[in-house]
């Protein structure tokens, strides 16, 4: 099967499904089955095993799935067994804040370049790298082989920016500024909107 077949929204669940057995995996627990991975992350078991019938057997009926097992296909599948390069857009509060999220680097992605436009930033500190002009981009994204960008510019930037990562050979970005990227359809973006995710949850309230 063609990764291209595989329904997005099973793709969003994968990586749930691995967060689950990489804690039950530390806690050496040996085998889970669809119910109990269900219960933790909020779906039924049925759909377990629809999601994962995507990409092979992994389980036996009755047995369950060996968690370790199970874990290392999913990190294979979602190719998170190996480390990807990112470069950071942007050296603002929020910039900095993702420089120093430390948990990028146990699930196997570094941040290899941090750029900005303001000139007054270039050579300060973010995280372990130093900023970095805009115009080293392609040059940033050379060195690493990067394919991954996180986008945390401004939103009348945003569009600017986005382009400038894909001319440069960045295939995925992870867009944190209020608005919708309009690129080729062969590239990925992740939207993350705080406020959209807020004004989701007051509906609620």
């Amino acid at each position: 099967m063609r990764r291209s077949d595989v329904p997005d929204v099973v793709i969003r669940r994968l990586p749930l499904y691995l967060r689950c057995l990489t804690y039950m995996a530390e806690r050496n627990q040996r085998v889970v089955s669809s119910q109990e991975l269900g219960a933790w992350v909020g779906v039924s078991s049925a759909q377990i095993r629809k999601d994962l019938s995507y990409f092979g057997e992994f389980g036996r009926q009755g047995l369950g799935y060996e968690v370790a097992y199970l874990r290392d296909q999913l990190r294979s599948i979602l190719q998170v067994d190996r480390r990807w390069a990112i470069v950071l857009v942007g050296a603002g509060a929020l910039g900095h804040a993702l420089a120093n999220y430390r948990s990028f680097e146990s699930w196997n992605f570094y941040l290899s370049a941090a750029l900005d436009n303001d000139p007054a930033k270039y050579g300060q500190p973010i995280g372990d790298l130093r900023v970095r002009p805009m115009d080293e981009l392609s040059q940033a994204v050379r060195e690493a082989d990067v394919r991954l960008a996180i986008l945390a510019v401004p939103a009348e930037a945003a569009q600017e920016v986005a382009e400038e990562l894909v001319a440069a050979g960045v295939r995925a970005i992870l867009n944190y500024a209020p608005m919708n990227l309009v690129l080729p359809p062969e590239i990925h973006v992740e939207y993350i909107d705080p406020i959209a995710s807020l004004q989701s949850a007051t509906y609620y309230l």
